[in-house]
């Protein structure tokens, strides 16, 4: 018997329609952006669909954890230049857009700040993704 409360806010979108969100758009409004709408959209539903795209790719949740931190040590630019920012070539590619959108945006320490802080959250989302998936499997 399940004693869960049904959702009463069930989402508005599928993981398929965030998987198509333009990320690379919604770093680039969204993290020089003061509290409002865009920085909305970007932590909401912007690291929902990153969460969806770099678990679809199969990262693992402390790979985006450390990337946050090295954004966070050496900023956004430095994590571009990375070789190989996440471990697996494709996530590795998607995610160096995804910093390369952010250091077109010259914003500094406080945009280095935000993206580690989004990255953080994305790695959040991708580890409740696949503990969800385990608990699933397990009953």
């Amino acid at each position: 018997m399940n004693h869960e409360a049904p959702n009463p806010y069930p989402p508005d979108r599928t993981d398929d329609e965030l998987a198509r969100l333009d990320i690379t758009v919604l770093l680039r409004y969204g993290l020089t952006a003061e509290p409002g709408s865009r920085r909305t959209a970007l932590f909401g539903d912007g690291a929902v669909a990153a969460a969806v795209i770099l678990d679809r790719l199969g990262t693992e949740p402390r790979s985006v954890a450390f990337l946050a931190d090295t954004v966070r040590a050496g900023g956004l630019a430095r994590a571009a230049e990375l070789p190989e920012p996440l471990p697996r070539r494709e996530a590795a590619e998607v995610v160096r857009e995804w910093l390369r959108a952010g250091t077109e945006l010259m914003g500094g320490v406080a945009a280095d700040d935000t993206a580690a802080t989004w990255l953080r959250a994305v790695a959040t989302i991708v580890e409740l993704k696949q503990l969800t998936r385990a608990r699933d499997r397990s009953r």
